[in-house]
């Protein structure tokens, strides 16, 4: 997975110099390309830069919450409007930690949540993984045959030791079958997609309604309960933000 991480290409926009400085020294030392700035005006001002380029663009943009002028979640929101999820990868890390304040950035279009003070070897490994979910999509969406590959890409998800089958509705933990309900699957399989971004429960409640499947409010937390129970050995693979919502174990190798 290092070849991944070594080939992004990173915003970082904090206007404290000391954090500034610290997140880019570890990514860099991690192989990334780096550029740091310290306002929304200076982040637009880099975007602009890199876009004439024409031949790279901006893989990941750690954001912080409070910058000077314009806030950090309504840089996202911006950002969001021109760039999908499968384009730029946004990790906030900010000093607003509390639940309220994660699952408002997180509805912004942020992709992942650091809270500081953070350890630098987390703050690195959580770029890792946002890389390792734009390298999954790119090679799902690959305009040389997007019909087959993306039916490669979803025929059979791998989670560590758990596999999923969408088009059968399969779900094996070591290779050995687990039963799940239609609710339960739709939400293990949405959770899978992710690639290890946090879902809140009201993004997991518009992802997995439907179809004769009925999941509302708190009925997330027990159907997750419920699925965890099933998947035995394999139920590590689901991490509780506390207060926010569920996501697939960053960490996990396909």
């Amino acid at each position: 997975m290092s070849g991944i991480a070594a080939s992004q290409n990173i915003l970082i926009v904090e206007d404290e110099t000391d954090v500034r400085d610290l997140i880019a020294v570890h990514l860099k030392r991690a192989g990334h390309i780096v550029t740091a700035v310290s306002s929304v005006e200076e982040a637009r001002g880099a975007f602009a830069v890199i876009r004439s380029q024409a031949t790279t663009q901006f893989d990941v943009c750690v954001l912080d919450w409070m910058l000077p002028g314009l806030s950090g979640v309504e840089f996202t929101r911006e950002l969001r409007r021109i760039h999908p999820r499968s384009d730029l990868a946004i990790l906030m890390v900010t000093a607003k930690s509390e639940p309220q304040d994660i699952v408002e950035g997180l509805d912004a279009g942020a992709d992942d949540y650091l809270a500081k003070p953070f350890e630098p070897a987390v703050l690195v490994a959580r770029v890792r993984a946002l890389s390792r979910r734009l390298k999954m999509t790119d090679l799902a969406g690959s305009p040389i045959d997007s019909a087959r590959s993306e039916k490669t890409a979803f025929d059979v998800l791998k989670l560590g030791g758990l596999s999923l089958f969408p088009e059968t509705y399969e779900v094996k933990c070591d290779d050995e079958p687990i039963n799940l309900t239609p609710s339960e699957f739709k939400l293990l399989l949405a959770l899978a997609k992710s690639q290890g971004r946090v879902l809140t429960r009201d993004s997991l409640i518009s992802q997995v309604q439907g179809d004769g499947v009925s999941v509302v409010g708190r009925t997330v937390d027990t159907h997750v309960f419920g699925l965890r129970k099933k998947l035995g050995a394999c139920s590590e693979v689901i991490e509780t933000v506390r207060g926010v919502g569920y996501r697939v174990r960053p960490d996990l190798e396909a």
